[in-house]
């Protein structure tokens, strides 16, 4: 690993001296481990403590299926899903897989005691498996997280519709919180050249999620002029949002949890905040009842800020929590847009405000390849910035989840992997200059 690292701080990035490197039998990752699955139970899930499940283990590299790459990975980050896998909720992610090795002899590999978890990376192509053609060893590149195997037909007008799609490093293995990962050649993208190495592998996931959820026509269309409601506005996935609200000229109406976040969400260009603590919203008045005088308390106050009118979209993924306050907001013949249920999944919610309404409700996950390639752009013109805040070491990778866990954070947290120190990998310095501020929005908050 060291002759590897070596090169990649070299800066050179001939495909010879990449095909070069010899190749290690192990690598350093974080994993968890089949049989601590039942390590928390009749522990509430506020309690299942990240840093004593997640593990830092050597282990083998496994060979390289057709249409694979080998990427040796400078940085990651943490997304929810890594929490969750962390803590074995919903599910322990060893059914996943576990079917995905019934699969194949190439899923077979998937299929192990360990996982090696991340779903986002950064870094430079190491080797390609057969029938890998456009990206050569000694790229640099960012990786989506969408692993889809594309045999069956439904996957071909959008992938996210194929049957066997997964999440790499969720409902696959050998994922980006590593020294090394392998995805399918159809997960990479140029890496964004003004960026640092932890700053291009912070927007992977939350990015082209936000990005399907919000523009595309496969979530809500989000067009010039919309009022957007966007809950957890300055968070790892609402910060993307709010960006690409203000970017597309549609008017952010930010829900945050704090000042310090009602602050970043005005630093980012967004007017309209909502701090819901500071205005004492309860929309549960117990575990099983909602109170509809608070979604109407909520409504008052948004159209006091709009001057008088109601979201036309609502991007949601708190989930039960907040869903019934959702759909209630809405604009009549709006949409309401989930993508996930941080709070809860069983939502509930007033089915008259729905449908005598017309309002829609539709359901996103993460992007297909078109899409997570668009929101990559995005970041490598300078429309779009990294909202990272903090940055670990893998050793430290524990501690990073807890903080998502928590909550206790803003933005993104990024790991460091191979990288040895944050500040490193940037190849265009004038861009960076010009883009300086925007950048560094989120750092240390």
């Amino acid at each position: 690993m060291t002759a590897i690292r070596d090169a990649i701080l070299s800066g050179d990035r001939s495909a010879e001296t990449y095909a070069g490197l010899a190749v290690p039998e192990s690598y350093r990752a974080v994993t968890v481990h089949k049989d601590e699955v039942g390590m928390f139970e009749g522990r509430a899930s506020r309690d299942k403590d990240p840093r004593e499940s997640l593990h830092l283990d050597e282990v083998p590299l496994p060979e390289l299926a057709p249409g694979e790459a080998l990427v040796a990975v400078m940085a990651s980050s943490i997304n929810y899903n890594t929490v969750w896998t962390s803590i074995f909720e919903p599910v322990p992610t060893f059914g996943f897989l576990e079917r995905y090795g019934r699969t194949s002899d190439a899923g077979k590999r998937h299929d192990l005691p360990y996982h090696v978890v991340g779903s986002d990376l950064s870094g430079i192509v190491l080797r390609t498996g057969p029938g890998v053609h456009i990206w050569a060893p000694g790229t640099e590149v960012v990786a989506h997280c969408l692993s889809v195997e594309l045999e069956h037909h439904d996957g071909h007008n959008d992938t996210m519709l194929d049957p066997e799609q997964r999440i790499w490093g969720f409902e696959t293995n050998f994922g980006g919180l590593a020294q090394l990962a392998i995805v399918k050649a159809n997960q990479l993208m140029p890496k964004a050249e003004h960026l640092t190495w932890e700053e291009a592998a912070s927007p992977g996931l939350v990015n082209s999620t936000a990005y399907r959820q919000l523009i595309s026509r496969n979530g809500a269309g989000m067009k010039l002029g919309d009022r957007v409601l966007i809950w957890g506005a300055s968070g790892g996935l609402g910060s993307y949002a709010t960006q690409m609200a203000l970017a597309g000229g549609a008017t952010p109406i930010c829900v945050v949890s704090s000042p310090e976040k009602a602050e970043i969400c005005r630093k980012m260009g967004a007017e309209l905040v909502i701090d819901r603590n500071a205005e004492g919203y309860r929309f549960w008045k117990d575990e099983q009842t909602q109170d509809p005088k608070e979604w109407k308390r909520l409504g008052a106050k948004i159209r006091e800020l709009t001057n008088g009118h109601d979201p036309d979209i609502v991007f949601e993924h708190p989930g039960r929590e907040t869903f019934g306050a959702s759909v209630y907001v809405t604009r009549k013949g709006g949409t309401i847009v989930t993508c996930a249920s941080t709070s809860g999944y069983m939502h509930e919610f007033d089915n008259r405000y729905l449908w005598m309404n017309l309002k829609s409700i539709v359901g996103s996950h993460f992007a297909n390849y078109r899409e997570a390639w668009e929101a990559n752009s995005l970041i490598r013109r300078g429309l779009i910035h990294p909202t990272l805040s903090k940055t670990y070491a893998m050793d430290e990778v524990g501690q990073a989840a807890l903080d998502v866990h928590r909550n206790a954070h803003q933005g993104k947290v990024g790991v460091l992997t191979l990288a040895p120190e944050q500040g490193l990998g940037v190849s265009r310095p004038e861009m960076r200059a010009e883009l300086q501020s925007e950048i560094d929005r989120f750092r240390d908050v």
